[in-house]
């Protein structure tokens, strides 16, 4: 009896063990109540069974409308996957769950959504003009619902244009678009546009609920203002480095040209910089210059000009002799100098032999009509200002034919037989004259006897007597002087000398008269190139 009731005991035990470890039908859904979906995720709803074996499991949407999503069952719970998420999910869906076809539960989840993916995007035109009409667009992509959507634009901390979609009434994903019209300004280059959108939902929690773009504004003007800054002023010295820089405003950077007009007031084209640099001004780099803006977005010009005068002492930048350095006697001569300075310079012209203080033929030429040999020698030319002076020489070669042939005997006393005579032959041109003598024979012909200017003749002989002629030539002429030479007879013989000396006694009282007489007729010999002792002897008697 006991083992019997003992036996019972055990089994209520058993009993009283398994009603506790089993546990009572349940169910829930993840995530419960309430969740907030953005349009284009993947939501993944759960519902699990707990106190049941086998539970059955079925989805269904309030008004019946279309699951939108793809139901998984598994032994214990069941999903439902809405990939992607789309407006067509916005709505409380239901899970029930039934157990061993007796017992059943159901719960529900709401399912919200919004969409807010990106940032705006902000759009300017890339070629704004300063002062022209310019549009911003600020783009919301794929809002929902925009019927909660506020836009602000903003430039820096100014608010520029508000707008909001409160009447919108879109049941989908819609791009909205905010536009703003307005004139940019110098003053608004670098400064920055913000678009500011904001979908503030009650009761919906997400981040981001506000989302910002910006961008900063570049305005194209100019050129303007457009100045020409000299270095170191507009009248360096000669010499000296000279740079130009021209200074705009433009946006973008201008194109720049420099032209400088020449003296026939055509232009010259330089170089495309901004800045022009001469590292050694010359006197003709004095001009005006221009510098040429050009702005090929506006399609805007300007230029600017500045006169540079360039300062210095005198530079002789022309010493000529026309029509050459070497000319003929007779031919016209204009010999002209020309120098450049700032100031301008004055310029003295001269013969460097002529006397300091004879005045100068010309201030800058000189005309020698019919040129004399005379004219001949090295010209100078000084130009001089304040800052300084410069010299400058050309020699002037005139060719001429021999002049002033002279011919010069010596001894000019009585020559003898026997005794030695020199006759000299001198006379100028250009080449230097080619001279040489000739003795004039009775037969009247003329035979050349010495090719040198001095003629020496030793031992006189009574048949050295004669006319001798010296000639001097040169390619442009030739000019010709005789003398005539008479050689007295040596006194050898007693006979001879007694009657000389009776008549050199009868004559006794004219001696002095006579020699006065024979240096008359040497000195003549000397200057009309003829020597005759006969004849002094004649005119003796």
């Amino acid at each position: 009896m006991f083992k019997e009731m003992g036996r019972r005991s055990q089994a209520v035990l058993v009993i009283l063990c398994l009603l506790k470890t089993v546990k009572a039908f349940e169910m829930e859904v993840i995530p419960a109540e309430r969740i907030v979906a953005q349009i284009g995720d993947t939501l993944v709803l759960t519902c699990n069974a707990t106190g049941c074996a086998s539970p059955s499991f079925s989805w269904r949407t309030q008004m019946d409308n279309p699951l939108g999503g793809k139901v998984s069952h598994h032994r214990t719970y069941s999903t439902l996957t809405m990939n992607p998420v789309s407006s067509v999910n916005s709505h409380e869906y239901l899970c029930t769950v039934i157990c061993d076809e007796k017992k059943k539960k159901e719960k529900s989840v709401k399912v919200e959504l919004y969409s807010f993916p990106s940032d705006p995007i902000i759009e300017i035109s890339p070629s704004l003009v300063a002062g022209k009409p310019a549009t911003v667009i600020c783009k919301i992509p794929d809002v929902y619902p925009s019927s909660h959507l506020e836009v602000v634009l903003m430039k820096d901390k100014h608010i520029l244009h508000e707008t909001n979609f409160y009447a919108d009434d879109s049941t989908n994903t819609e791009t909205k678009i905010v536009t703003y019209s307005f004139h940019p300004t110098v003053e608004d280059i670098g400064k920055v546009i913000s678009c500011v959108a904001r979908l503030p939902i009650a009761n919906m929690d997400f981040e981001p609920k506000e989302r910002t773009s910006s961008q900063k504004l570049n305005a194209n003007f100019g050129p303007q203002n457009t100045i020409i800054t000299a270095s170191p002023d507009n009248s360096p010295m000669e010499g000296g480095s000279l740079n130009l820089t021209c200074v705009t405003q433009s946006n973008p950077p201008p194109k720049i040209v420099w032209r400088k007009y020449l003296a026939e007031e055509s232009i010259q084209h330089l170089i495309k910089n901004d800045v022009l640099s001469i590292p050694h001004v010359r006197f003709n780099d004095s001009g005006r210059y221009i510098c040429e803006v050009i702005n090929v977005v506006t399609n805007k010009t300007e230029k600017a000009t500045v006169d540079i005068i360039i300062q210095g002492a005198p530079v002789i930048t022309k010493l000529s002799i026309e029509p050459s350095t070497t000319v003929q006697e007779g031919e016209n001569v204009s010999i002209q100098c020309s120098a450049e300075s700032n100031p301008p310079p004055k310029i003295i012209l001269r013969r460097k032999s002529d006397n300091s203080g004879i005045r100068p033929y010309s201030a800058r030429s000189i005309l020698l009509p019919s040129v004399t040999f005379r004219n001949g020698g090295d010209y100078e030319c000084v130009a001089e200002n304040k800052f300084g002076n410069s010299k400058s020489e050309i020699t002037l070669n005139v060719k001429y034919g021999p002049k002033n042939t002279v011919i010069t005997v010596i001894p000019t006393a009585a020559v003898k037989e026997g005794e030695t005579v020199t006759m000299k032959c001198t006379s100028s041109g250009n080449p230097a004259p080619v001279i040489s003598w000739k003795k004039k024979l009775v037969t009247g012909e003329s035979v050349k006897i010495s090719e040198n200017a001095t003629l020496t003749i030793q031992d006189l002989k009574s048949e050295d007597l004669g006319l001798y002629e010296c000639e001097a030539y040169n390619q442009y002429g030739k000019e010709e002087k005789a003398v005539k030479l008479y050689v007295q007879a040596r006194l050898e013989k007693a006979d001879q000398v007694i009657p000389f000396i009776i008549a050199f006694s009868s004559v006794a009282a004219v001696a002095v008269p006579a020699a006065a007489i024979l240096i008359y007729v040497s000195r003549q010999a000397k200057i009309n190139g003829s020597y005759s002792l006969v004849k002094a002897l004649r005119l003796k008697v």
